[in-house]
């Protein structure tokens, strides 16, 4: 495909407006002093800046004609003729490999959706530190308590390494990062999450929609995995998903399965455009 400068130039130019829906405010936040618990998280947690997220990529075999910008002026985009284009040889093939295990594996394991997000709750459990500079909703006992009676059943290794000591033995699951590939399954907000950092993993290779698109989906679960927490963010806008309630547990499932299909049809797309390389690196 190739796309004139009047087309790429567009695609450009919508895909910058599109995440400026996001990177703005947190530029404004930083420039700021200002911390936010919920949104700021996939700038830290992930290490991909606002600049990053906002550049656009056309993805692999697009070649862009004209006078280009200089981020498509340098490796991996190679000069072909008259145009610049990505070159997929530059691909990670080991990390290619381990990306679509984890995404077929996920895809093929059925949602378990009776955690209730007490990921969260449990790294704070029996702990006076807390992982963020706002009040927590509960006491401790009460959240002690709930943890204790609905039971720890996650199954992400990112969440399960910032569980207190005391947390830790009360898991189902042990997870590590040998055993992610086999672990992980769609009903994980985590899981959920991590389809924008595989997406970023292989920029520029991928076109800059489905990076968007992964990235909004992480915004969405990001908001729920917040707001099922024992954190008081009524001041932030966010109200509580009371999981330590029947009603709440139910609002929290119905919402996380939600999620988990939006998760599904995106882990789709990713998987096809990552097959697609897999014949350029020999994996």
């Amino acid at each position: 495909m190739t796309l004139s400068p009047e087309a790429w130039g567009r695609l450009r130019g919508a895909h910058i407006e599109r995440a400026e829906q996001w990177t703005r405010p947190h530029l404004e936040r930083r420039a700021s002093g200002t911390k936010h618990p919920v949104m700021d998280f996939l700038f830290e947690y992930y290490p991909y800046s606002a600049g990053r997220l906002a550049t656009w990529h056309p993805g692999a075999g697009a070649a862009l004609t004209g006078e280009v910008p200089p981020e498509f002026r340098r490796s991996p985009y190679v000069r072909t003729d008259d145009w610049w284009t990505v070159d997929t040889a530059q691909i990670d093939a080991t990390r290619l490999a381990l990306v679509l295990r984890i995404l077929s594996g996920t895809a093929n394991r059925p949602a378990q959706l009776n955690c209730f997000g007490l990921h969260e709750w449990a790294m704070v459990y029996r702990s006076t530190d807390t992982r963020h500079s706002i009040p927590l909703r509960l006491s401790e006992d009460a959240l002690a308590e709930t943890v204790e009676d609905i039971g720890l059943r996650c199954t992400h290794i990112d969440a399960y390494r910032f569980f207190t000591p005391q947390a830790s033995p009360l898991n189902a699951h042990v997870p590590t990062r040998q055993s992610q590939p086999d672990m992980e399954q769609p009903g994980c907000l985590h899981a959920t999450m991590d389809l924008y950092k595989y997406a970023m993993w292989f920029q520029p290779f991928l076109p800059g929609d489905l990076v968007l698109d992964c990235f909004a989906l992480a915004v969405d679960t990001r908001v729920l995995d917040m707001e099922a927490s024992p954190y008081d963010l009524a001041d932030l806008g966010f109200a509580p998903v009371h999981i330590e309630t029947p009603e709440g547990r139910r609002d929290y499932a119905s919402r996380q399965r939600d999620l988990a299909d939006r998760g599904a049809a995106l882990r789709v797309q990713l998987a096809a455009r990552l097959t697609s390389f897999r014949t350029l690196t020999h994996v």
